[in-house]
């Protein structure tokens, strides 16, 4: 089986986390960079918990590239522990033996990894997109050599999780989300209207948790108390949720898995104002020939949630990949 090489851009709050995990205990994914950036998290402590991943799971041979302190837009982040914890981990806090630079900086090597795997190359940005956004400034003719993009991003005719109309990742660096989605080709984005139902029901986890205890599985025994955190505070703000929705394990399961997923194809932007509108994702759905002048990009509008549940449950199974 040829795997899919994945080049993975997150900002290290848990369903990052998630889905980074998801990928190295899967068959089908090989992923050939980690860039840390700020965002649910500081960059720094990105940066501690990437190395204590790639040691938990012996894969040192996977770059960690440095990405965004703050957002184009100069002002300082807000981070949230309260639904992710100080290192993105919940409770969790990951002990390392070899302590990361303080200053962390290799943001080039992004060129090497996407000219090593020319044209194979799958981008999946699940966290801010300002690394991404600069990449492409630095690197203009550099991405045409990126097979295609996967953003988890946006809300399309949706309410927002940032504001009442914007979603997180496009909220914090509208700027950098509309440069993305005016200058790179190939886009899937996958926006609240369908991450928000992406949650893995309590007994399945439970279920789990209780298969990676009887095989002594330590990396798959943090699932549970990583996402019962990250469920807890989503059931606090929402009584009627039944969990906290895996936004990013979506985004990067959909690379494997395209036909479990109904895209459109659409003109798309995002609303670069600092007012009420800010990071409204834009999407020209009208029935009509002559539509928006903005680039088209496919939106994820459906999803198979039940082959989705038995899938990442199925894989989290899987301790052959290590």
């Amino acid at each position: 089986m040829i795997k899919k090489k994945v080049l993975f851009i997150g900002d290290f709050g848990i369903d990052d986390i998630v889905a980074l995990l998801f990928a190295y205990y899967s068959e089908k994914i090989d992923i050939v960079g980690v860039v840390v950036d700020y965002g649910n998290i500081s960059k720094e402590n990105a940066t501690r918990t990437a190395t204590f991943i790639q040691e938990i799971t012996e894969k040192t041979n996977i770059p960690i590239i440095g990405g965004a302190v703050q957002p184009l837009t100069g002002e300082n982040p807000t981070y949230f522990p309260e639904i992710h914890g100080e290192y993105g981990m919940g409770p969790i806090y990951p002990k390392i033996k070899q302590e990361p630079p303080s200053e962390f900086e290799n943001f080039h090597q992004i060129s090497s990894v996407i000219n090593k795997y020319e044209h194979e190359l799958t981008i999946v940005n699940v966290g801010r997109l300002t690394s991404l956004a600069t990449a492409i400034v630095l690197y203009p003719n550099l991405m045409s050599k990126v097979k295609e993009l996967y953003i988890m991003g946006g809300a399309f005719l949706y309410p927002g999780n940032a504001s009442p109309v914007a979603e997180a990742n496009f909220y914090s660096d509208h700027y950098a989300a509309n440069l993305v989605l005016t200058y790179a080709e190939n886009i899937k984005i996958f926006p609240l209207n369908i991450t928000n139902y992406a949650i893995i029901p309590e007994k399945q986890l439970n279920e789990l948790y209780e298969f990676t205890k009887a095989k002594d599985d330590q990396v798959g025994q943090m699932l549970k108390p990583m996402i019962d955190y990250y469920s807890n505070w989503y059931k606090k703000r929402d009584p009627s949720i039944s969990g906290g929705p895996m936004h990013d394990l979506l985004a990067l399961w959909a690379t494997v898995n395209n036909d479990a997923f109904q895209f459109i194809e659409k003109p798309v932007k995002i609303d670069t104002s600092n007012g009420d509108a800010r990071g409204l994702s834009i999407g020209d759905f009208r029935p009509y020939k002559e539509l928006a002048e903005f680039p088209k990009h496919s939106i994820a509008i459906r999803f198979d949630y039940d082959y989705f549940v038995s899938d990442v449950i199925r894989t989290f199974k899987n301790e052959t990949n290590f």
